[in-house]
C-alpha cells in the first residue's frame, strides 16, 4: 500500500501522514518546499550539536532527502511532523515518533532558535505522544537526550516523561562525541 503506513506487529492500524492542530501549534506533514529551511536549521549550532544530520546541513539535495524520508510514512516505522505556525504554516521545528515496533517507539524533536522557550517542543511532544497512544495503540514511548542538553530534559519533564536513568556514552551526537544520555519514558497507562 504505497502512501500508507502499517504500525505495530500484528496491528491492523494504517496511518497516512496527517495534520494535527492544537492551540498555538500546527503539526503538519513535511513538504518538499521545507528543504531550504531544514538545511538552514541543521546548520544552526544548537541543532547541529544535538542532531546527527550532516547531509541535511551540507546542501539542498541532502535536505530534500531528509524531508522526503520524513514525509514518507509507508515503512510504518515512524511518524514525522513539521512543527508550524498555525496561521502561516511557517516551519518552527520538528517532532518525530520513530523506531515504532511492537507497541513501543521513541520520540525526538528540535525547534528553531527564534521560538525556543515558548513551550512549543513540550506541546508538540505531548500532542504526538497522546496521538500515538490513542491512534497507534502504543504502550511505551521513550525519549533520550544528552545529559548536557538541559533544555531537552525540561521538555521531557513538561511533556510528562519520567526520568528513568542514565545511559553511559550511549549515543554519538552531531558534535561527533559520545554523550551520556538521560532516558525518559511514558506509558499509555501513566496519568
Amino acid at each position: 500500500m504505497r502512501g500508507r503506513a502499517r504500525f505495530g506487529v500484528g496491528d491492523c492500524t494504517t496511518v497516512e501522514p496527517l495534520q494535527i492542530s492544537v492551540p498555538g501549534l500546527l503539526l503538519r506533514p513535511w513538504r518538499a518546499q521545507d528543504a531550504p529551511e531544514v538545511m538552514a536549521a541543521m546548520r544552526e549550532p544548537a541543532i547541529a550539536r544535538w542532531n546527527a544530520a550532516p547531509s541535511a546541513a551540507a546542501g539542498l539535495e541532502g535536505a530534500r532527502e531528509w524531508v522526503r524520508r520524513r514525509a514518507d510514512w509507508s515503512g510504518g516505522d515512524h511518524a514525522s511532523f513539521a512543527m508550524a505556525e498555525p496561521s502561516t504554516g511557517e516551519l518552527l521545528g520538528s517532532v518525530s515518533l520513530h523506531r515504532i515496533f511492537d507497541g513501543a517507539g521513541s520520540i525526538g524533536y528540535w525547534t528553531l532558535a527564534p521560538v525556543r522557550g515558548r513551550g512549543l517542543a513540550a506541546l508538540a511532544v505531548a500532542t504526538v505522544t497522546g496521538w500515538a497512544f490513542q491512534r497507534l495503540s502504543l504502550h511505551r514511548i521513550e525519549l533520550c537526550h544528552a545529559v548536557a542538553n538541559a533544555s531537552s530534559c525540561r521538555v521531557a519533564q513538561k511533556a510528562g516523561y519520567l526520568l528513568e536513568g542514565t545511559l553511559r556514552e550511549s549515543y554519538r551526537y552531531g558534535d561527533q562525541q559520545r554523550h551520556d544520555e538521560h532516558i525518559h519514558g511514558r506509558l499509555a497507562t501513566d496519568a
